[in-house]
């Protein structure tokens, strides 16, 4: 499956989904409107629009992914560094302006790091 570019409201719903999957389409409705304070009709219109984007599979009121979520982290991570003219230490620096991080964190990112050294 080639790029799919995903809405801030499609990345919110298919987080849920990913959490949740194989997940019916009612409980589905029932956790946006908990988490987002979406109607059953803004749940529906978003969840169609995925379906058309063929992120996502909704069949006998089953919900559940086609596309990976680090794919689409990845992905979304290169489409915000190529429209902010940032780089990876930028952005870096910028997440963790205000964060710190857990000695698990910080020992995963690490590794990332060795592992992309040329």
């Amino acid at each position: 499956m080639g790029e799919i570019k995903l809405s801030d409201s499609e990345c919110r719903l298919i987080s849920v989904i990913w959490e949740e999957e194989p997940v019916n389409s009612t409980e589905l409705v029932k956790r946006c409107g908990e988490r987002f304070g979406w109607k059953k009709s803004t749940t529906y219109t978003i969840l169609k629009k995925l379906e058309q984007k063929g992120a996502v599979c909704n069949k006998e009121t089953m919900v559940a992914s086609l596309v990976d979520r680090q794919r689409v982290v990845e992905q979304e991570g290169r489409e915000l560094l190529h429209r902010t003219g940032s780089t990876l230490p930028d952005f870096f620096a910028a997440f963790l302006k205000d964060r710190k991080l857990t000695k698990e964190e910080a020992r995963r990112i690490y590794k990332m790091i060795e592992d992309a050294q040329e």
